[in-house]
């Protein structure tokens, strides 16, 4: 069955002249005539049955239809580019990984890691984009997830497979300098200490306690931030305690910046997955992927 496409000097013509708002620009840029860009594009018009931008006496301006294709387009030819600039560099051998991650997993865990993947597997390179929410495989050019969840989110993200990596071991966490008054820490001396939070867990704290056994009725809480890795800025310059994912502190704590103030971790739903659409044929390098990831997070 044939393809509905269009030719792709059209499409590069339009995204050229769309990005710029100028046959003109556009031209110049692709080592073309204005007159050829045009023709390119009126052709696009033409396949598409849709007018995709409006001739007035300045220029050119992109319609409504004109913009939301251009948006498309972009995308797709920006894909198109990586993947033969991925061939190309490897000479059709070993493979490329566009995944989508939450950025502090990726930065704090994955990212110090990688180093040993590239060693195992140096025909196979690794992209990342910082994603937070679950999306549709279908719209991307992801190949998979790095995602931060519980079982019920996961249940809603449908005609995905999900391997688990670890679970979340949240510990509190502090400047040794703030902790100096003690030298053994027991959770409920934790209230005489400012509590940092982050505000898209209000309630973490609260839990810590009750897991601990402890009132924490009369805690005094500090200030509020959103990420973990402001969270642990904040808390190695001594503004106070913070509730943080061990994993994600193991070069603070490497270096004495941190000190994990009892050990007492409160292990909550939360996991982190590497998310894959169900396909019936996976890439050999997401496979690799898949097995080095395991084995690291094991």
């Amino acid at each position: 069955m044939s393809r509905k496409i269009p030719m792709l000097q059209a499409l590069n013509c339009f995204e050229a002249a769309a990005r710029h708002q100028s046959y003109t620009h556009a031209a110049r840029e692709l080592a073309l005539t204005q007159s050829a860009v045009s023709r390119q594009i009126s052709s696009l018009e033409s396949f598409l049955g849709v007018q995709l931008f409006q001739r007035t006496r300045h220029g050119v301006l992109l319609t409504s239809a004109g913009a939301a294709y251009a948006r498309q387009i972009a995308a797709r030819l920006d894909g198109l580019e990586r993947d033969t600039l991925d061939t190309m560099a490897r000479q059709g051998g070993g493979g490329a990984l566009q995944l989508a991650s939450v950025p502090t997993f990726a930065t704090r865990w994955l990212m110090p890691r990688l180093a040993s993947f590239a060693s195992e597997q140096p025909d196979v390179v690794v992209h990342i984009d910082a994603y937070t929410k679950p999306f549709m495989f279908a719209d991307t050019e992801y190949d998979g997830a790095l995602y931060a969840g519980t079982p019920e989110q996961l249940a809603r993200w449908p005609g995905t497979r999900a391997t688990l990596l670890m679970h979340e071991e949240i510990v509190p966490v502090a400047s040794p300098r703030l902790l100096a008054a003690r030298s053994h820490w027991q959770p409920q001396h934790l209230l005489a200490l400012t509590l940092l939070q982050q505000s898209t867990r209000p309630g973490a704290w609260r839990q810590w306690f009750d897991a601990m056994q402890v009132d924490g009725e009369g805690a005094r809480y500090g200030a509020r931030y959103e990420l973990f890795s402001m969270l642990a800025m904040a808390a190695v310059q001594g503004q106070g305690v913070v509730l943080l994912p061990r994993m994600l502190v193991e070069a603070e704590l490497a270096r004495g910046e941190l000190r994990i103030v009892c050990e007492r971790p409160l292990r909550g739903q939360r996991a982190y997955y590497l998310i894959t659409p169900e396909a019936a044929h996976e890439k050999a390098a997401l496979q690799q992927f898949r097995l080095w990831l395991q084995g690291v997070a094991a």
